[in-house]
C-alpha cells in the first residue's frame, strides 16, 4: 500500500492520463483508417468513371480505349494499380501494369449498374477493388469494369500515421504527466512549508507556527497555534503546581525532622531514627515524582533542540567547583556542535545527575563523551569514572527508587539514576550500565538527535 499522499496522486494521475491517451490513440487510429479507406475508394471511383468514359466499340463490336488512363501508375508493370474489363469468361482488356490470370471478382447478389467494392487477391497482394456492370445489349452478357489498388498502400499510409500519432500522443502524455506532477508539487508545497515551520518551532523554541500559508491551510495553522498556546499554559500551571506541592510538604517534613531531633535528645533514639528514615523516604519520593511530573508535561509539547556540548560544559564547570577540594579531574570531551532533541533543563538535569553520581564514587577522574553516529537518529552520551564501579548484578538494583548498592562507599539519595532513566525514556531513548575502561562505572544514554 502506498503511504505517501503525493505518490498516490501522481500514480493516479499517471494511470488516468495513460488510459486516456491509449483510448484516444485507438479511436484516432480507427477513424483515420476509415477515412483513408474512404479516400482510396473515392479515388477508385474517379478512375472507374474515367475508364468507363474512355471505352469505345466499333460497328463490329470490337473494344478499344480512346487513350490510356491519366494516372501513369496504371502503366508500370506490377505497380499495384490495375484495371481490367471482363465479359463473361472472356478478358477484353487490362492495364499494362497487370500480369497473370484475370482478376477473380465475386459475383454480386444482384445485377445492377451500381459500383460494388470487394477485397480480392491480386498479383502483388490483397487488392481493394471497385467494379461496375455495363450493358451494351440487354440480350448479351454485361461488361464488368474492374479497377483496384494494392491494400499495402493503404496499410503503409496508416502505419506512417500511427507512428506519428504514437510519438505525438507519447509526447503529449509525458507533458501532461509532467504538468500533473508540477501541479501536485505546487499544490502540496504548503505542507512542506508547514513541516519546515514545525521544524523551526522545535529547534528555536518559538511558541507559534509562523509563515505564509494558503487560505485553505491557514485555519489549521490557527487551530494549531491556539493548541500550542493552551498547551504552554497548562505546562506552566503543572510546573507551578508541582512547585507548590514541594513547598507545601517541605514545612511538615521539617517539623517532623525537628520532632525526631527532640525525641533523640529526650532519649528516644530508636523512635527518632525511624521518623528520620521515613522522612528521608518521603523526601525522596517527593523529589522523584516532582521531577518525573515536570519532565512529562515538558515532553508533551514540541521539543526544542539543545546544545549537548554547551550543557555538558556548564555541568562540568559547576561540579568541578563543587568537588575542587578532592582534586577530581572532570573532563568534557563532547563535541561543541552536537545538538539533541531535548529540553535544555531536562538535559541539564540528566547530565548533572550522571556526572555528580560519577564524582561521588570516582577516585581521581571523570570523563564525559558523546557520539552523534552511535545509532540512527540518536546521540550517545557516556559518563565514566575510575571508582570501584558496580558488579553486573547491581545494574538493575540501582534503578529502583531510593535503592543503593551496599558496596558503594559514597552516599546518595538513590534518585539520580531512576530520574535519569525516566527522563531518557520520556524522550524515547534508553540508558545502560557497563564497565568503564577507567575501572569504574560506565553509564551510557541515547538521546534523540536534533535534525
Amino acid at each position: 500500500m502506498i503511504r505517501s499522499l503525493k505518490t498516490r496522486l501522481i500514480t493516479v494521475a499517471t494511470i488516468w492520463i495513460a488510459i486516456a491517451v491509449i483510448v484516444s490513440g485507438f479511436l484516432l487510429s480507427r477513424v483515420t483508417r476509415e477515412f483513408l479507406v474512404g479516400q482510396f475508394y473515392d479515388e477508385l471511383y474517379v478512375h472507374l468513371d474515367e475508364l468507363q468514359g474512355l471505352m469505345e466499340f466499333d460497328d463490329k463490336g470490337q473494344f478499344s480505349l480512346q487513350r490510356p488512363l491519366s494516372d501513369p501508375r496504371y502503366l508500370n508493370p506490377l505497380s499495384g494499380f490495375y484495371w481490367e474489363i471482363q465479359k463473361g469468361d472472356h478478358l477484353l482488356a487490362r492495364s499494362s501494369s497487370l500480369e497473370g490470370p484475370k482478376l477473380k471478382v465475386p459475383d454480386d447478389d444482384g445485377a445492377d449498374a451500381q459500383v460494388h467494392t470487394h477485397r480480392i487477391n491480386g498479383p502483388t497482394g490483397e487488392l481493394l477493388v471497385a467494379e461496375r456492370l455495363r450493358w451494351l445489349d440487354s440480350s448479351r452478357d454485361p461488361l464488368r469494369i474492374v479497377i483496384g489498388t494494392d491494400k499495402r498502400y493503404l496499410d503503409g499510409e496508416l502505419q506512417k500515421f500511427n507512428k506519428v500519432l504514437a510519438w505525438s500522443l507519447g509526447a503529449f502524455a509525458l507533458s501532461m504527466i509532467g504538468a500533473a506532477v508540477l501541479l501536485l508539487l505546487y499544490a502540496m508545497a504548503p505542507f512542506g512549508q508547514l513541516r519546515a515551520a514545525l521544524a523551526r518551532l522545535r529547534n528555536s523554541g518559538s511558541p507559534q507556527v509562523s509563515g505564509s500559508f494558503p487560505e485553505e491551510v491557514q485555519p489549521l495553522i490557527d487551530d494549531l497555534n491556539n493548541l500550542l498556546t493552551a498547551s504552554g499554559e497548562q505546562i506552566l500551571r503543572a510546573r507551578a503546581q508541582a512547585g507548590n506541592i514541594a513547598h507545601g510538604l517541605k514545612t511538615p517534613l521539617a517539623v517532623l525532622v525537628d520532632e525526631a531531633r527532640q525525641l533523640d535528645e529526650g532519649g528516644a533514639a530508636h523512635s527518632a531514627g525511624i521518623i528520620r528514615e521515613q522522612c528521608r523516604r518521603m523526601q525522596n519520593q517527593i523529589d522523584y515524582q516532582i521531577a518525573r511530573a515536570r519532565a512529562a508535561v515538558g515532553r508533551s509539547r514540541p521539543v526544542a533542540a539543545s546544545s549537548l556540548g554547551d550543557t555538558a560544559d556548564q555541568v562540568v564547570r559547576a561540579l568541578s567547583r563543587l568537588h575542587i577540594e578532592r582534586g577530581l579531574k572532570i573532563e568534557n570531551r563532547v563535541p561543541a556542535n552536537l545538538m539533541v532533541a531535548c529540553e535544555a533543563q531536562d538535559l541539564n538535569e540528566m547530565l548533572a545527575n550522571l556526572v555528580d553520581n560519577a564524582c561521588k564514587h570516582a577516585k581521581t577522574e571523570v570523563v564525559v563523551r558523546a557520539d552523534g553516529n552511535a545509532a540512527p537518529g540518536f546521540t550517545s552520551v557516556s559518563v565514566e569514572d575510575d571508582g570501584p564501579g558496580l558488579p553486573p548484578e547491581a545494574w538493575d538494583v540501582v534503578f529502583k527508587i531510593g535503592a543503593q548498592w551496599t558496596s558503594q562507599p559514597g552516599g546518595g539519595s538513590g534518585l539520580g539514576l531512576p530520574i535519569v532513566r525516566d527522563l531518557v525514556q520520556l524522550y524515547g531513548g534508553n540508558i545502560t550500565l557497563g564497565q568503564s575502561p577507567l575501572g569504574g562505572l560506565l553509564v551510557t544514554v541515547q538521546i534523540p538527535s536534533a535534525h
